[in-house]
Order: C-alpha cells, then structure tokens, then sequence
C-alpha cells in the first residue's frame, strides 16, 4: 500500500506564545510517521491564521520560507474556531488523504497520530482523539465541560465525552462534510453522524 498523504490542520488565533513549540512537535511527529513508512513524505501541516492580532501569522509564514513541511492559510478576519478549522479541512482535502484536526495549544497528544494512521490504513474513515483525563484543566473547566456535555445531551445531539476537535478524517469524510450547509458551524455537533 503506498503511503497515504497526511495533513495536520492547527487553527490558530493569538498563538504566538505556543507556536515553535507547536511546529517543532509537530514536525517531529511527521518525520517520525515518515521514517516509520506510515505516512507519505509530501505530508505536511497546515496553520490556519483566524485573523490573529499578534504575530501568529509572522511566524507562521517564516517557518513555511524554511520549512518544506509547514504551510499557511491566512483568514481575511476572525470567522470563529469552527469556521477557521473547516476551511483548512476543506483546504487540505484537496492535496491529502487523511487530515489531522489539533489545536494549537496541544493539549490533545501528538503521539496519538500514529494511533490513527493506522486506524485509517484498516479502513476508518474518521477517529476520534478522546481525553482519558482532564487532570490539566482548572475545576471550572472541568465541570463547565462536564455541564455543556450534559446540557447538549439534553437537547438531542449526541457528542463523543471529552472530545474536542482533535480526531482524523479521511478525504472521503470530508467530502461528506462538505455538502453540509451550515451557517453556525459546530463540528463536533456534525461529525459524529
């Protein structure tokens, strides 16, 4: 089987104070993929700028001047998390197989790309990243989390505990993603269908 061509899609707004850490992890972890023949050598990681007020989309563009594997898509203005990950979704489809939704604070562990790679290569066409724990979130997170599962439930949509938008999707999936049309974007409202 030939390698499969992987992107990892990161929206980002005012990351400046993550983002090296960001691209050196995620950089790591595709030449990791690479090495391992999971993953082709054309695959690559594709920054969304939501209009960011601070120099996220600076660092992005001078990485991608000396870095083969990182590219930018620059947003006109804020359109919103949801709205900023689709368009790189929609973006990525069209040079990949598979795309790799993260966030660019990385508290979703890059480690479990591998996991999905291989879940892809047995015929999934999406996988979830789902949190075993949120040790790392404060109390209020916790439990505004918990209330916003719960109140969801409540109201017929049936979301996937603890998991935000960090999952993979195969070029198919998205295609099917696509011929939604929704105004107020909510993915993981959407994805799990």
């Amino acid at each position: 089987m030939v390698e499969p061509i992987l992107t990892i899609v990161v929206p980002c707004y005012n990351e400046e104070d993550v983002l090296a850490e960001t691209i050196h992890q995620l950089n790591d972890e595709i030449d990791y993929l690479i090495e391992e023949q999971l993953i082709s050598a054309q695959s690559k990681i594709l920054f969304v700028d939501d209009g960011s007020k601070d120099k996220t989309w600076s660092i992005i563009y001078k990485e991608s001047l000396i870095n083969q594997k990182v590219h930018g898509l620059k947003l006109a203005k804020n359109v919103g998390h949801q709205n900023a990950l689709f368009a790189g979704l929609v973006t990525a489809k069209n040079t990949s197989d598979c795309v790799v939704s993260i966030d660019a604070d990385l508290q979703d562990d890059v480690n479990s790309i591998r996991d999905f790679i291989i879940k892809y290569k047995e015929g999934f066409d999406i996988v979830y990243g789902v949190r075993k724990k949120r040790d790392t979130d404060s109390i209020f997170k916790r439990t505004t989390a918990e209330t916003f599962y719960k109140l969801m439930r409540k109201m017929g949509v049936d979301l996937i505990y603890n998991h935000a938008d960090y999952r993979l999707m195969s070029k198919r999936a998205i295609g099917e993603l696509e011929r939604f049309e929704e105004v107020n974007l909510f993915l993981r409202g959407i994805v799990p269908l």
